[in-house]
């Protein structure tokens, strides 16, 4: 990281839907770090920012705001609106990045490499030599392959293909039926659930579960790392790496064994010299790695500043 003075009073942020945390560094205190409410895809996101800034600085004066966002837009990516939104306590600097920025500094810090992470949804960020490569992360109708989502999503098709008599059986399908016990409802009751996404990402959790007594669990399983191969393969090649990358692997969809080492088997086929790596850290504490990350580093690029 830079060998820049860091601001004295510092708020990161990291903003997601499912919930945004906090931490006030301040030099004379110790680090307090809080818990808020996630942020709503329905309304405006600057304005949930700012309200959050205000309770979590309880009136401490910052020197910095730094905040890593989920599903960050172009629209929404402007530091000097979230700033102008704190008139009344507006801080020195104000710091804003989609969370693939932030993820990747918590993960790996400054160096080179790519980080893939894969929840709910999927997204891939590479550094390298010819600069930064953005890989999915397109959203559970347009992208997001290889996650969570998409394997909940492989599940139930699965599960409908055996039912109909068009594919294997599979043990999915007893999953499936404790939830919804009469199938040929389920596609209604889904499609009319305003939580539909999460819903379907929670049986991912089921077929790695099963993908050591099940084919069809298994098959998809392998799918899915093919997938986030491709996507940090693909990465890695747009920024420009070399024959040794460092990749780190975030995200609920490698708990699963098979999944994880079938990911670094096809990565390894095409990059033999990989290095994979544990995160370094968290997306909080990338957020807070904004504050001070050198002006000529790639990542610099994609966040916006104001003050």
């Amino acid at each position: 990281m830079s060998d820049l003075t860091k601001p004295a009073t510092v708020l990161a942020l990291d903003a997601g839907q499912t919930g945004v945390k906090t931490r006030l560094t301040r030099p004379d205190a110790a680090p307090v770090e809080r818990l808020f409410a996630g942020v709503r895809t329905d309304q405006p996101l600057l304005p949930q920012l700012a309200a959050v800034t205000r309770e979590a600085a309880s009136g401490v004066p910052l020197d910095a705001l730094a905040a890593g966002v989920s599903g960050l837009t172009s629209v929404e990516h402007d530091a000097g609106e979230l700033r102008a939104l704190l008139h009344d306590s507006a801080p020195g600097r104000v710091l804003l990045a989609h969370d693939s920025v932030t993820s990747y500094l918590g993960t790996l810090g400054d160096q080179h490499g790519v980080v893939v992470a894969s929840g709910t949804g999927s997204i891939i960020l590479a550094v390298g030599p010819a600069g930064v490569a953005r890989v999915d992360g397109w959203g559970y109708l347009m992208g997001d392959a290889g996650s969570g989502y998409w394997l909940g999503r492989a599940a139930l098709d699965a599960v409908m293909r055996a039912h109909d008599g068009r594919g294997p059986a599979t043990a999915l399908t007893e999953v499936v039926s404790s939830r919804w016990p009469e199938l040929e409802d389920a596609y209604v009751q889904l499609q009319s659930d305003p939580a539909k996404v999460s819903v379907i990402a929670w049986f991912a959790e089921a077929v790695a579960a099963r993908a050591a007594t099940d084919e069809v669990a298994a098959r998809l399983c392998r799918d899915a790392a093919e997938e986030l191969a491709l996507s940090v393969v693909t990465a890695l090649r747009r920024a420009g790496a070399d024959g040794a990358p460092v990749v780190s692997a975030i995200g609920g969809v490698f708990r699963g064994s098979l999944v994880r080492e079938a990911f670094e088997e096809a990565v390894r086929a095409v990059h033999p010299g990989v290095r994979f790596e544990a995160p370094h850290g968290t997306g909080l504490d990338g957020a807070a790695a904004l504050a001070d990350l050198p002006a000529a580093h790639p990542l610099s690029a994609l966040v916006s500043s104001a003050g």
